[in-house]
């Protein structure tokens, strides 16, 4: 009877581990989803911007036309990367040098750099861009916590009998973000 009483304990035991690990575990998942709605938020908001900061500049510099189509044909493609992170980190990438080259023709005209229009629009990219960095933080960092849950024991055997598994980080190259400053002069 003793024997009984101590089996049930340590099956109740086991079973209440296993929820408390399980439930962890898909708090933990939440966290990456949620974080990874934060970065496409941010992006979609900076593919939004990027055609109107295209319009502007194509009216000082029209002869840029092959610019101007390459950065339109990366943002489709941006779009249509979907929730990998690793092609989605791929496409903004490519999306980000045509960007960054629109931008440093914009310093070759100087009505250009003091027009508010585009100095608004470069101030909106460059706190977007902020953005995306502060939420790419948090969803590796979800996805980090998520992945060690997973990877580590008793984590392991909850997450495999439940199909909770590992996320991929969100990467963008430190080149492909940076957005040129630029400066009205005075």
């Amino acid at each position: 009877m003793l024997t009984q009483i101590i089996l049930f304990a340590l099956v109740a035991v086991l079973l209440v581990g296993a929820v408390i690990i399980y439930n962890g575990l898909i708090a933990k998942r939440q966290m990456v989803n949620n974080g990874w709605a934060d970065i496409d938020v941010q992006l979609k908001r900076r593919a939004d911007l990027v055609p109107q900061l295209v319009r502007v500049v194509e009216a000082y510099a029209a002869h840029e036309r092959q610019l101007f189509a390459e950065i339109a044909e990366r943002r489709a493609a941006a779009m249509a990367a979907g929730d990998d992170p690793a092609a989605r980190g791929a496409a903004e990438s490519e999306f980000a040098r045509p960007v960054s080259r629109m931008m440093a023709v914009a310093e070759a005209y100087p009505e250009l750099k003091a027009s508010q229009n585009f100095l608004d629009l470069q101030n909106e990219l460059s706190e977007t861009e902020d953005k995306i960095e502060m939420a790419r933080r948090f969803y590796n960092g979800a996805v980090r916590e998520l992945n060690t849950a997973v990877e580590t024991f008793p984590g392991n055997i909850v997450a495999g009998a439940s199909a909770v598994g590992q996320r991929k980080y969100f990467e963008i190259g430190e080149a492909d973000r940076a957005v040129p400053q630029v400066k009205a002069q005075s």
